[in-house]
């Protein structure tokens, strides 16, 4: 946790102001351990000052997980009354989540906060090299989510419905300990592969269908997100083709992460062999993204994405595509941790061509 608190004062300090309000569910709880869904931080530039203020339904559950922060009971989180808690302590400048906070929820504080000067800041970098603790988490939220992708494969078969196989995905995730499904989880077979993001339908499975499933787990506040694509039946050349190319390209992606390169450069890699192929105009969405409390968040790993530098323990996706209208899509995700020389791959389902 000193860490943590070594990296917001940083953040805090280069802004320039004397405090931050947090609300946003996975600062507060990245910074507390507070894992309810209703509080609010305040916390000093020198990360001294730590108040987190909590209603009457969570006060006991704060007591136990936010043990290095005071715990002040307050009314429906009033902003007057930490406003004047801000006051008493000599805080003037107050730093806010501006990438957080609503237009009406930004007008309630400018009220609350009259007599303060409010500096917009984002701390969405805070959390973008992961400890040893977290990397240990998202592993085992990778565990469980490839134990559930083992079990359901066995049940996939001509006439099955993709909602189905969504729901057993789910049961068997949620039986294995996740908390629940990191996002809502894709199943798209035949033509409907060559939806990126094909929620699960009714949709029966035919025979000769490619079908794509994009999932994850959920557990003790950090996500897995992994991606596999199997055929229903005999693989055709097409098949074959299309596959091997998002496959050669995904290895080429995931060999090009490491500590101290270009994020856009990464995916310069796979795309440029997914062009080279002929299948350009198929991949349309960056290879990949950061990956911890939130399923998408720093870095970013796209030529879209703002450039950055990857450092030591940065958890990314690596996902390229191909989707082709009328035919279906292929689409194969590991997360990766950042390290000095290379990376280390924490999925492990087999990624080779599956006919099932």
């Amino acid at each position: 946790m000193i860490n943590r608190f070594n990296r917001l004062s940083s953040i805090l300090k280069t802004a320039g102001v004397d405090a931050i309000l947090i609300n946003k569910p996975e600062s507060r709880r990245y910074l507390t351990g507070f894992a309810g869904s209703a509080g609010t931080v305040l916390c000093d530039c020198a990360c001294t000052y730590r108040k987190l203020f909590v209603d009457f339904r969570y006060i006991e559950q704060a007591r136990l997980q936010a043990t290095q922060w005071d715990i002040v009971k307050s009314v429906q989180n009033s902003l007057a009354e930490i406003a004047v808690l801000a006051g008493s302590a000599g805080f003037k400048r107050i730093g806010f989540e501006s990438d957080f906070i609503t237009v009406d929820a930004k007008a309630g504080l400018d009220k609350a906060f009259a007599d303060f000067e409010l500096v917009p800041i984002k701390l969405a970098d805070l959390r973008k090299e992961k400890d040893d603790s977290e990397i240990r988490i998202i592993k085992t939220a990778v565990e469980i989510a490839e134990s559930a992708l083992g079990k359901v494969i066995k049940e996939i078969r001509v006439g099955v419905k993709e909602r189905d196989v969504a729901i057993s995905l789910e049961t068997y995730m949620r039986k294995a300990g996740a908390d629940a499904s990191a996002f809502d989880i894709i199943v798209a077979s035949g033509v409907r592969s060559a939806l990126p993001h094909g929620r699960a339908s009714d949709k029966l499975i035919e025979n000769g269908d490619f079908i794509t499933i994009d999932f994850g787990a959920y557990f003790e506040g950090y996500n897995s997100d992994i991606t596999r694509t199997f055929v229903v039946g005999k693989a055709s050349d097409k098949h074959r083709e299309v596959y091997n190319t998002v496959l050669e390209a995904q290895l080429a992606g995931v060999r090009a992460v490491k500590a101290g390169v270009l994020n856009q450069s990464v995916d310069k890699v796979a795309r440029d062999y997914i062009t080279a192929a002929g299948y350009g105009e198929y991949f349309g969405h960056g290879l990949g993204h950061g990956l911890g409390m939130l399923v998408h968040e720093a870095p970013g790993l796209s030529y879209a994405a703002e450039a950055a530098i990857l450092q030591i323990n940065n958890i990314v996706t690596v996902e390229p595509g191909i989707y082709i209208p009328g035919f279906g899509g292929v689409r194969i995700e590991d997360d990766v941790v950042v390290k000095e020389y290379g990376c280390e791959i924490l999925t492990s389902f087999d990624k080779r061509l599956i006919e099932l």
